[in-house]
């Protein structure tokens, strides 16, 4: 079933959508919200299952679904706990910072605690700062786990997830350096994340979902203009029940925990870092990562950070060329600090 939470106060307000993202109805009569459906979500899911058939079925009054009414399907969480399960995303940007990367980046995987207690909708507007600041975006895969005990394993993990969904983290990549150089982590560079408007079970996702990961192109653009198409089940080196056990090795995650895998990163054939769309490659899902193999290869970064006035969008669509999800569509709208 596909779910999502049309803007309605503080958390939304829950409804079931069509498999064409079409047609949607309201989900109160079960839960009014995403996060209540969770916090019960063994008894929630069957009876919101049975809400997506009959849906289908043309047996229950439904309204248009519009993506621009939705927030992000969880528009504020427990937890957001983004991972970086694509190691070759983590060394370019690092080398890009003239930063080692240990090995045991890929060994053991590496998360951060992002900011949860508020989404940026999937059409609402990225704010602009400060030119220094570096906007970019990233293009990522997430899931929404129901409760996960204290230690579970990765294998066991992978039966707590709930529903899988898109990502845009945002990154301020002018401020990552000096944050990092502190010792405690990313906070001012990582300003409101936004999801996609639709989260949908693992089930409908068919063969492209092994349990644990997602194989399929996640697609973003810049302006129109593809920036990448990397397939998320290529080169993840952590699978979500990896990622999901790391961030429970010691402490319990409540339902509604968020999972992310970090910036989706595909290798080139070689082993190296891979081409742009624009030379016959699958591109990259952030402007820094392009921005590396520029250096790498011509000296000097070409690409600009996002401007006011640039649109994003980020999508997978199904074998048939299907939305999945619909489209995180965001513009960079120039902003002042207190509004």
């Amino acid at each position: 079933m596909k779910l999502a939470s049309l803007k309605h106060g503080r958390d939304g307000k829950l409804v079931v959508v069509s498999r064409d993202l079409t047609r949607a109805i309201e989900a109160t009569q079960v839960a009014p919200t995403l996060q209540a459906a969770l916090d019960d979500w063994p008894r929630a899911a069957p009876r919101l299952a049975e809400v997506a058939e009959r849906l289908e079925a043309g047996l229950l009054p439904s309204f248009r679904f519009r993506e621009h009414d939705c927030a992000s399907p969880l528009p504020r969480a427990y937890q957001w706990a983004d991972g970086s399960a694509y190691v070759n995303h983590v060394a370019l940007v690092r080398k890009a910072r003239g930063v080692e990367m240990p090995p045991s980046f890929w060994s053991d995987p590496l998360i951060y605690q992002g900011g949860s207690d508020g989404f940026a909708g999937p059409r609402d507007p990225i704010p602009y700062l400060d030119e220094k600041f570096g906007l970019d975006l990233e293009a990522e895969v997430a899931v929404v786990t129901d409760d996960v005990p204290l230690g579970l394993g990765a294998e066991a993990a992978r039966a707590r997830i709930a529903l899988v969904m898109l990502a845009n983290d945002v990154t301020l990549r002018g401020l990552t350096a000096s944050e990092l150089a502190k010792g405690f982590g990313f906070f001012q560079s990582k300003p409101a994340s936004a999801f996609s408007p639709v989260a949908v079970t693992p089930d409908e996702l068919g063969a492209a979902w092994d349990g644990a990961r997602l194989s399929l192109p996640l697609l973003s653009f810049v302006d129109e203009a593809p920036l990448g198409r990397p397939n998320a089940g290529v080169d993840m080196t952590f699978d979500f029940g990896r990622l999901i056990a790391h961030a429970a090795r010691t402490r319990a995650l409540c339902a509604g925990s968020i999972i992310g895998s970090g910036t989706v990163s595909n290798r080139a054939a070689d082993g190296g870092p891979g081409r742009p769309v624009a030379e016959g490659g699958v591109g990259y899902s952030c402007l820094a990562e392009q921005r590396v193999v520029e250096s790498l290869g011509g000296g000097a970064a070409r690409t600009r950070f996002l401007q006011p006035g640039d649109r994003i969008r980020i999508e997978m669509r199904d074998a048939a060329g299907h939305s999945i999800f619909g489209a995180i569509e965001q513009e960079v709208v120039a902003s002042r600090a207190g509004q």
